[in-house]
């Protein structure tokens, strides 16, 4: 059995954890990685994204993958946070329309519109 103190440092080190993803900084990329991204292509995209971050040496990007996003339809489907702004979901993507997100909306602030959910729905 572990101790009082034992317990309250393991309490301690997953508040930290806890609050080092509650609070990032900079933009986030986040690409559904899930079988049917994978299966629809995320898996270059993902790429695309990290190779064009590194390329523009782009400081505070994170590129990370999730599993299952939920609309498999719309797979490769990539979810942008920057902060303070909404969420912007963008779907379909191919390597090509990750290098204009990068360009347009994470460098030049301009969501890429005709990439986005609301505009695959109408």
């Amino acid at each position: 059995m572990k101790s009082i103190q034992e317990l309250e440092q393991i309490k301690q080190r997953t508040l930290q954890e806890v609050n080092l993803r509650k609070d990032r900084k900079g933009t986030r990329v986040v690409v559904g990685m899930a079988t049917c991204g994978i299966a629809a292509g995320a898996r270059p995209v993902l790429l695309a994204f990290v190779e064009e971050v590194q390329k523009r040496n782009l400081q505070d990007i994170t590129v990370t993958q999730t599993g299952c996003v939920g609309v498999c339809r719309l797979e490769p489907i990539v979810e942008v946070y920057k902060p303070g702004e909404e969420k912007v979901t963008y779907v379909k993507l191919t390597p090509e329309k990750a290098k204009r997100i990068v360009a347009e909306h994470i460098v030049n602030g301009q969501v890429v519109t005709e990439y986005t959910i609301g505009a695959a729905e109408k």
